[in-house]
């Protein structure tokens, strides 16, 4: 069918409810409002979904999510994991609660017990749970920090990690099975509770998810004594990061923390924020202006379902420095590192586990420590899985896993970033530098002088509808057929492309890359600089990943502003 003709059936078809028929007839003279809902059905991808909310076959809805789960449902059931059931978590977002609910009814109904969160919790949490509770999977509602038009619905299995190949190819063709919406099951709330289908979880494994954490603290006699001291700025932008770290930080010994009150409460319209993401400087503005009313040392911010973290630290001369995804990890990673070291508790045959188009100071940093340094696609599910492969085969320890997206994992209890343990972290780290009487600041500076000058940026393109579509895809085409040989004056030494699985290298000899096929492009520069180009695989933009090394931290900015600016001038043609 058409657009038109899908439109024409939901309007039409008695299995659509009455509220979902007025909102698209309230379009029916909007032609291309009506192209949008329709063109396509949303797709569930390799970790699941996410789009606007709203009615349509290209739209987060009840029909959409319990297409989605039904699909879960029978791939469960082939898998015979019924009895294990499935945890359930959701976010702040708009109908994240009713999504929940939907999908735990839709599993029931298919004999498949559920453990549904009894209020909003962090994604890592939901990855903790499917572990502690022996599940056969787990689904969380979110669309992380996505403006909050959108929401999501994201699939673990087993492991406590998102779906990776050949299973999520798998439950994606379950999912494309499903040609005709009466082949959803639901059930009744009520009698699914009176079976023992649906169950509520909360207090219980809130309460051992934080035990966890804690026997990651490498010196909570530090933290005792200089969590009198330390200042902290923390807000949850208007998610789920709230309860657990306040309780985290209070636990282990940190007395002064401040809550941007403006921030603190769920909202799903994120009303003091233009987008919810710790990557936006804008979006700490009402954190920084109360750090510098309590003359706060760091200021924290987590994404809406706590799975990111971003921060602000303040240097000698009191003003406040912001620091990327791959700066914090690099702090964080560093500190725990060197302690282990230390202490003699660094384990053997240890691995450092990131993605290709995070920084490469986490080369040298793995080299100093005699660590494995494993690179994966971009996504911590790769991380994740990493783990589990550790585990199956007895190879590796994992020690640290990092993505240039704001994510990072401690340990092991979980298979996801996790932002409450990586406040726990960075705030330890903190301590330990102040008592040596340096910022977090300092500390990135000696760094620096350790490892290099690494600097990184990402330029992501936003191109929503069809015709942005095809925009990306042509992007990815003329970059195939057409390469670039030079950026920034970085020659081009070497191109990865990962959906062909080849390596071009300069002289004119070929190889073959080591990782899943994926629609990316990655450029080998001279000088341990890189660039990788990747549609995005949750959004309707393309992302430009871009890194140098330089002698100065000076040279390094002016070489990443002059790549941002040929990559903008690449990208404006279209």
């Amino acid at each position: 069918m058409n657009y038109k003709e899908k439109y024409d059936e939901w309007i039409n078809n008695p299995i659509f409810d009455d509220n979902t028929k007025q909102e698209l007839l309230s379009i029916r003279n909007n032609e291309k409002e009506i192209e949008e809902r329709f063109y396509k059905d949303l797709e569930f991808g390799t970790g699941g979904l996410r789009g606007i909310i709203g009615a349509g076959s290209n739209r987060m809805n009840k029909y959409t999510v319990t297409k989605a789960t039904q699909g879960l449902a029978n791939y469960i059931i082939k898998c015979g994991g019924e009895n294990k059931g499935v945890a359930i978590a959701y976010d702040s977002r708009h109908m994240s609660i009713e999504f929940s609910i939907w999908t735990a009814l839709c599993l029931n109904a298919n004999g498949i017990k559920t453990y549904r969160f009894e209020s909003l919790r962090p994604t890592p949490e939901l990855s903790y749970a499917v572990r502690k509770l022996g599940c056969i999977g787990g689904i969380v509602i979110t669309a992380s920090h996505n403006p909050a038009e959108y929401n999501g619905y994201k699939v673990y299995f087993e492991d406590g990690a998102q779906i990776t190949y050949p299973r999520d190819k798998e439950i994606i063709t379950e999912v494309n099975n499903i040609v005709d919406y009466s082949e959803i099951k639901m059930m009744d709330k009520e009698e699914a509770i009176s079976r023992g289908l649906y169950n509520e979880i909360g207090k219980q494994i809130d309460d051992s998810y934080i035990e966890e954490l804690k026997k990651l603290i490498i010196n909570p006699e530090i933290i005792k004594e200089i969590g009198k001291k330390l200042k902290i700025v923390y807000t949850p932008f208007h998610g789920t990061g709230n309860i657990l770290v306040r309780r985290i930080l209070k636990e282990i010994g940190f007395e002064n923390v401040y809550v941007v009150s403006e921030q603190e409460l769920p909202n799903g319209d994120f009303p003091t924020v233009d987008y919810p993401n710790p990557e936006d400087p804008n979006a700490f503005k009402m954190a920084l202006e109360l750090a510098k009313k309590v003359d706060a040392d760091l200021v924290l911010a987590t994404d809406p379902d706590a799975d990111r973290l971003g921060i602000y630290a303040k240097n000698k001369n009191g003003e406040y420095e912001s620091f990327t995804g791959n700066m914090s990890a690099m702090l964080i990673a560093e500190y725990r590192l060197s302690q282990m070291k230390e202490k003699g508790i660094l384990p053997k045959n240890g691995a450092l586990v990131t993605t290709i188009v995070s920084t490469n100071m986490a080369t040298e940093i793995a080299s100093n420590y005699n660590l494995k340094l494993i690179e994966t696609l971009t996504g911590f599910k790769y991380i994740g899985e990493q783990i589990k492969f550790f585990e199956e085969n007895d190879t590796y320890n994992y020690v640290f896993g990092f993505e240039e997206s704001y994510g990072c994992l401690i340990g092991t209890y979980a298979r996801d970033k996790d932002a409450i343990s990586a406040v726990m972290a960075l705030c330890e780290a903190a301590s330990y530098y102040y008592k040596n009487n340096l910022t977090l600041c300092d500390q990135m500076e000696t760094l620096y002088k350790k490892y290099g000058y690494y600097k990184e940026g990402l330029m992501a393109v936003t191109l929503k509808g069809v015709d942005g579509l095809e925009k990306i895809n042509k992007i990815m085409s003329d970059l195939r057929n057409k390469p670039i040989s030079e950026l920034a004056g970085y020659k081009v030494t070497a191109i990865r492309d990962y959906d062909k699985k080849i390596i071009n290298y300069l002289n004119g000899t070929m190889g073959k890359t080591d990782l899943l096929k994926s629609n990316v492009l990655y450029y080998e520069l001279e000088n341990n600089s890189w660039c990788c180009v990747r549609p995005s695989g949750t959004e309707p933009k393309i992302k430009f990943y871009y890194g140098v090394n330089e002698k100065s931290l000076e040279l390094s900015i002016k070489k990443i502003n002059q790549m941002e600016k040929e990559l903008n001038s690449i990208v404006s043609k279209y």
